[in-house]
């Protein structure tokens, strides 16, 4: 029986279904047991990961058997796509599966830091009455600036446009006649859609030509009350800047989901900055989304072994 570690969180409906035609090790411990996870998949025709296990070449060497590894989302920085490539190991994402959840929480971020009013429980519970401090800003009429313009990048323009946002994209890989443009506003540049936009909300990868996109110069470019949304990859913001733009108020507020090194460490440069939302690279995760990301995994994973079977039958 083919054999499939899986070493991150999964919906546990699709393991017990794989179970029925696999050997199958869910051991969520694996990710932060690097010497076990390389005892495990000694022997695993297939890996099914999220975004915190290296797949790298130090784990594809000690797996030989390996013939497909499973991504639970659609980002590749942790996987060596190119060592896996010249092993014959199949790299598989979930395309299309938690398009809807990242695109809400890239909307409700815009709407909270907008709005300018949900940082107040301790003060009020305090006894004070901050009404005039509190009063924000709403986002119909305001301009969000999408940086990348993807499959989830288009599913939040379209919930934007229903709130009566206006929309502006910057993605230099999307040719200028591309039908998906819509009645969307293609920006020449990046430093053109970030001096008009109101919400900035990024959706790259991260690679050697994002990384720290968006830096000091460029925090410099945007409005004073703009606001900043990454749900994408930690790595594209320099931290540091944004740090320094918050706290001298030079940013009305961001939401970071993502982080250059995942968990935080203590003494991040993030710790007490003002008009700062913090989720632990979650935007992507809700229940029905990991329903859907781990059924298209699950499939993705039997497909490329029933193939790789039949190929050395």
């Amino acid at each position: 029986m083919l054999k499939i570690v899986v070493t991150e969180f999964i919906d546990e409906r699709v393991v017990d279904r794989l179970k029925e035609r696999f050997n199958v090790v869910f051991d969520t411990r694996l990710v932060d047991d690097r010497q076990e996870l390389l005892k495990a998949i000694e022997d695993a025709d297939g890996v099914i990961v999220r975004n915190r296990t290296q797949v790298d070449s130090e784990l594809l060497d000690g797996a030989p058997r390996l013939k497909v590894v499973g991504r639970l989302g659609v980002g590749l920085d942790n996987i060596d796509v190119d060592a896996c490539e010249s092993r014959g190991v199949a790299v598989k994402p979930a395309h299309g599966g938690n398009g809807s959840s990242v695109a809400e929480y890239v909307i409700a971020g815009a709407l909270m830091l907008r709005r300018n009013a949900y940082f107040s429980s301790r003060v009020m519970l305090a006894g004070q009455w901050p009404r005039q401090e509190l009063i924000g800003r709403e986002i119909s009429g305001s301009v969000l600036g999408l940086v990348g313009f993807g499959a989830i990048a288009r599913e939040t323009a379209r919930r934007a446009q229903a709130l009566d946002m206006q929309v502006v994209a910057y993605d230099p890989h999307l040719p200028e006649d591309a039908p998906e443009w819509g009645g969307v506003r293609r920006c020449e540049t990046l430093d053109s859609l970030l001096e008009v936009a109101d919400v900035v909300s990024l959706h790259v990868p991260l690679n050697d030509a994002t990384r720290h996109l968006i830096d000091a110069g460029s925090l410099a470019l945007m409005k004073s009350d703009a606001v900043l949304i990454n749900a994408a990859r930690g790595g594209v913001i320099d931290e540091q800047a944004l740090a320094t733009a918050l706290v001298e108020h030079r940013l009305a507020g961001a939401m970071l989901d993502v982080f250059e090194q995942e968990p935080l460490a203590r003494g991040s440069c993030l710790e007490g900055v003002p008009n700062l939302i913090l989720t632990p690279h979650i935007a992507g995760v809700t229940a029905e989304s990991n329903a859907r990301i781990s059924q298209i995994t699950a499939d993705n994973v039997t497909q490329a072994l029933d193939n790789a079977e039949e190929l050395s039958s």
